[in-house]
């Protein structure tokens, strides 16, 4: 069902759910207390109060610092919303999606599968300029990618590999890192099998 109005566009982008709710809902189910748990992250009280009230998120490693405090996976945080019930599971609308990561962190994820149990993973990633990435380990997937818009160098293995608008690539089980040259943000469409979240 498509969005009927202008207000409803405006809802579904201002009432995104965000991480932080989570986040809070669970310290207090298990009586954590804020201090206790910015600690163990190795993170400032302020920090965490901003995550929980939804004034900043998290960047994807102190989100993989806070699952491994609920020993939870990281996909509990990433899922989409909808406020169409036909849509749930099936259509992913663009003010709907789940993102994880921010600006500063230097990558910014957004959820375009409506959900992780399938056999694969469809991310939109928006490199910023001069963001890098320490190398990732060899995973047991298949990768692959689409380059929307802007430039990226991707290393796979030993290989550099310089992409521009329109490439794409593939790899499975290798270690790969990403560097953002550019002066514009790279945008791109990643498809993960199975989903690592």
């Amino acid at each position: 069902m498509p969005i009927s109005s202008e207000s409803d566009a405006i809802k579904n982008t201002t009432e995104r759910h965000h991480v932080g709710a989570d986040i809070r809902a669970l310290r207090k189910a298990r009586g954590i207390r804020l201090a206790d748990m910015a600690l163990t992250i190795d993170r400032s009280t302020g920090w965490l109060s901003q995550i929980e009230r939804g004034h900043t998120e998290p960047s994807l490693p102190d989100l993989r610092k806070i699952s491994q405090v609920f020993s939870m996976p990281v996909s509990f945080f990433f899922r989409n919303e909808t406020n169409f019930e036909e849509d749930r599971g099936v259509v992913v609308r663009a003010g709907s999606r789940a993102r994880l990561g921010s600006k500063t962190d230097g990558a910014t994820e957004e959820l375009l599968s409506p959900h992780l149990s399938g056999d694969f993973e469809m991310i939109r990633t928006v490199f910023e300029p001069g963001a890098a990435n320490p190398w990732i380990e060899a995973r047991p997937t298949n990768e692959g990618g689409y380059v929307v818009s802007g430039s990226l160098s991707l290393w796979i293995g030993e290989h550099r590999y310089d992409l521009s608008e329109g490439d794409s690539f593939q790899f499975q089980n290798r270690k790969y890192r990403w560097e953002n040259f550019g002066l514009e943000p790279a945008i791109l469409v990643w498809v993960v099998s199975p989903p690592v979240y």
